[in-house]
């Protein structure tokens, strides 16, 4: 058993803390000694302990001289906890093996250097490509403020959401729609536009057993948002909605009455201009957005540049009408050259659908 052995085991760990630590990163920590696993341990809630400390809390033996695998540089400043640097010093773990370093400007290198400073072993970069991919939306968020965006859409194979006549249910298998559940859980906030509402009335939850229900955020330019709708009713409190100057200032006063946050944009071709919506929502605490929109919603974000990753069911079906509703839809690009293009694309097949996974160039 190799370091590449021991960090996948780690990343597996860190997995287990999906919707429950942002905006903090997953992680993971194994400890080993003698070629045998005696502690591990992954951040299970924001604000608790850290993967480093629960491993450490896991293992009944003498940790001197054993290796410790983190997929995550450790951290050097005090937060919600103290910095694991020092503990492992404490310990005397002689060999630390971590992911990738923390792009945390607070840390960024300088656990790795005094641990070094301490004649501490460390080895940087094992499995770095995935361990980066575990944390992508940490990555994007604790560099910008800005949050990850995911854009997803269940489609048929000539990429229709719905029929000439509306119906959208169901297009794909429910197992691509339990995946697609998992993404609620996964993400901080999941985004729709107020058509969205209008036509569905959903209600934005995550039917995940154990899951986390998203905060929701509503675009809605013009404050057409019924009162009773369910996202208004229903813990009010987590929801967002985003709009302008056109919205009427008493509707405005009910709705805060209500719980909900109000963010008002500036216009951009008269509708929210969601590059600035996105800042706002940063400044929130807010790490990562689930797009959920419908066809002109998906286009908007996709024009203003704002998503960094497509998800995508795709169904063996065929709808066919130039009425029928597609996956995106605005007025499209006149060009080939302003198209939207993806890089780094995976394929998976879940029963007969397949999902298309890439990240948006920028």
């Amino acid at each position: 058993m190799n370091d590449d052995f021991y960090m996948d085991f780690a990343i597996k760990l860190a997995l287990k803390g999906e919707g429950k630590v942002n905006p903090n990163p997953l992680v993971g920590a194994v400890i080993v000694k003698n070629n045998k696993i005696i502690g591990s341990g992954y951040h299970e809630q924001y604000g608790k302990e850290h993967a480093e400390r629960n491993a450490v809390k896991s293992c009944n033996k003498n940790m001197e001289g054993s290796t410790i695998y983190v997929t995550l540089e450790p951290c050097f400043h005090f937060g919600r906890q103290p910095p694991c640097v020092d503990m492992i010093i404490e310990k005397k773990i002689r060999r630390v093996v971590i992911g990738m370093i923390d792009p945390n400007p607070l840390v960024a290198g300088k656990s790795i250097e005094k641990l070094r400073e301490n004649n501490i072993e460390v080895t940087v970069g094992v499995r770095e490509k995935e361990c980066k991919k575990l944390n992508e939306i940490f990555i994007k968020y604790i560099t910008s403020k800005i949050p990850f965006v995911l854009l997803k859409a269940g489609m048929s194979l000539d990429g229709k959401i719905a029929t000439y006549t509306g119906e959208s249910k169901w297009i794909t298998c429910e197992e691509s729609r339990k995946d697609a559940h998992n993404l609620r859980n996964k993400l901080y906030a999941i985004m729709v536009g107020i058509n969205t509402v209008l036509l569905d009335d959903p209600e934005l939850t995550c039917r995940i057993k154990g899951g986390r229900n998203p905060i929701k955020i509503i675009v809605d330019s013009s404050l057409r948002i019924p009162i009773d709708s369910k996202v208004v009713k229903i813990n009010p409190y987590l929801t967002i909605i985003a709009t302008t100057e056109k919205a009427d200032e008493n509707k405005k006063r009910i709705l805060e009455d209500m719980g909900i946050s109000i963010i008002t944009t500036s216009l951009k071709n008269n509708k929210v201009d969601l590059s600035e919506l996105l800042q706002a929502i940063g400044e929130k605490n807010i790490d990562s957005i689930l797009i959920e929109g419908g066809s002109e919603l998906n286009f908007s974000a996709l024009e203003e540049g704002i998503v960094d990753k497509i998800r995508f069911y795709i169904a063996p079906k065929i709808l066919g009408g130039h009425k029928s509703k597609s996956s995106i839809g605005g007025q499209g690009f006149s060009r080939l050259y302003d198209c939207i293009n993806l890089n780094e694309i995976s394929y998976k097949n879940i029963n007969d659908d397949l999902i298309v996974e890439g990240y948006i160039k920028k």
